[in-house]
């Protein structure tokens, strides 16, 4: 049990917030995490492991144009996945993830280990890009981690 996860769950409850989840290339890493923790179902809504650009698409209204034009790896497609999930969830707060865990996907443009994270609040909708250097199953762990340090941080900084 990790304590990032514990203190996410802690703050949510101090925040009487609700989280969910779009996961794409981690395929539902994150929500494992959060998961772990006894008593996660106080705040954790579930999540949607969109993966497919059509799954993104009909599940959580990520715009066909905005694939066509950025990538389905991209910040506006990351943050498309977060606020199409605080909808489709009913949260508060949704966090999630696209990018080329590797070793297949990759671009000169768009390189293995390339992640763009998204989290999504009443406050607005952000965007991170990360490159981690890992194999496939590190550059997965890594954008899981940052995702929750992120939201850790992210959910601290609300008064």
């Amino acid at each position: 049990m990790s304590i990032l996860e514990e203190d996410i769950g802690n703050l949510l409850r101090q925040k009487g917030l609700t989280l969910g989840a779009v996961e794409s290339a981690t395929g539902g890493l994150i929500s494992h995490l959060i998961t772990n923790i006894p008593g996660s179902s106080d705040y954790y809504k579930g999540s949607i492991t969109s993966y497919s650009n059509e799954a993104k698409i009909r599940l959580v209204e990520v715009k066909a144009d905005t694939i066509r034009q950025y990538g389905a790896v991209s910040h506006q497609v990351a943050e498309e996945m977060a606020q199409g999930g605080r909808k489709a969830l009913a949260v508060d707060i949704c966090i999630s993830d696209t990018g080329v865990a590797g070793p297949g996907g990759a671009t000169p443009a768009k390189p293995m280990g390339l992640f763009y994270l998204g989290l999504s609040h009443q406050a607005g909708t952000y965007s991170q890009k990360h490159l981690f250097h890992g194999d496939r199953k590190q550059n997965k762990r890594d954008a899981a981690e940052a995702a929750l340090a992120w939201l850790k941080d992210y959910l601290a900084s609300l008064i």
